[in-house]
């Protein structure tokens, strides 16, 4: 998608990890800079990835901002990676390099994707302030307050973050 793209509705689905047709939809509300989701990923993944096309994954930004100086920044670079079709990109990169998550880092993981790094940080990544709040919001409303929470189907998960425990979740 080209640099001057408009930023996308604030409710829409923009982050899918695994078939956009899956009967079974975990979404996952996320900070860029918690361990505990770091943690959650290849667990996440390793459930899409099995799943024959049966699970997808969606991201949805709930950054710990009091918690995590850097997680709003990196939420709004993610987006901006995003609009480029490189999310997930920046996504693992947040989480392999949860230490170095400063203008100056999200700027070179610009540079390595061969993104202008002009866009990811400073006023141009504010284009995406509304969709990562419009995700925070909607987290609020479905009573997330850490992260990483799931919802399976529209239900809040409560079980372990395992691949057994998540597995049985996501089975009828």
């Amino acid at each position: 998608m080209p640099s001057d793209a408009a930023a996308p509705s604030p409710g829409s689905v923009r982050h899918v990890y695994g078939s956009p047709d899956a009967r079974v939809t975990v979404v996952e509300f996320g900070d860029l800079e918690c361990p505990h989701c770091r943690a959650a990923a290849p667990v996440l993944r390793a459930l899409v990835d099995a799943s024959d096309g049966a699970v997808r994954l969606v991201w949805r930004h709930f950054p710990l901002f009091e918690v995590h100086p850097h997680a709003l920044t990196a939420a709004l670079a993610a987006e901006a990676f995003g609009a480029h079709g490189r999310f997930w990109e920046l996504h693992d990169a947040a989480f392999a390099h949860q230490d170095r998550l400063a203008d100056p880092d999200l700027r070179r993981y610009a540079v390595e994707a061969g993104i202008d790094p002009d866009e990811v940080v400073g006023q141009a990544a504010q284009r995406w302030a509304p969709a990562v709040e419009a995700d925070y919001l909607d987290g609020l409303s479905h009573g997330v307050a850490g992260t990483p929470t799931l919802l399976v189907d529209g239900e809040p998960y409560r079980g372990p973050l395992t691949l057994p425990a998540l597995r049985a979740a996501t089975t009828p």
